[in-house]
């Protein structure tokens, strides 16, 4: 069974900061691209920042660009995703994922989600 375990959410005041973590089996974190993606009540979820296998190439929306940073531990699969100068509209429920590419194609993996909340 594919797990993804997320930590560090929590409840921050404006222009603060929290750093997400997730950490993956190695099978999966090695072959995976990992991402995190954030959801608020009756939208779907959305792409917040991608980082790549290999050389780590990094993909962001346009509003957490300069703001977050997504990076990763390939010795101890974990993903990070540092946020600083948070903002209201940036609380929801935040989720990691992997897009797995395995020798049989290509799989998409969640973590269980992790709530941030960021207060005006």
């Amino acid at each position: 069974q594919v797990q993804l375990v997320e930590s560090g959410g929590g409840l921050v005041q404006a222009g603060g900061s929290l750093r997400l973590s997730c950490t993956a089996s190695a099978n999966i974190f090695r072959n995976s691209v990992m991402g995190w993606y954030r959801q608020t009540p009756g939208n779907q979820r959305e792409l917040v920042a991608t980082v790549t296998r290999g050389v780590g190439s990094t993909n962001y929306v346009d509003s957490v660009k300069g703001r977050f940073t997504i990076s990763r531990d390939n010795n101890n699969n974990v993903v990070y995703l540092q946020m600083n100068s948070l903002k209201p509209e940036d609380t929801a429920v935040y989720y990691c994922n992997a897009r797995y590419y395995g020798s049989f194609g290509s799989d998409n993996y969640w973590g269980q989600g992790t709530q941030v909340t960021v207060s005006s």
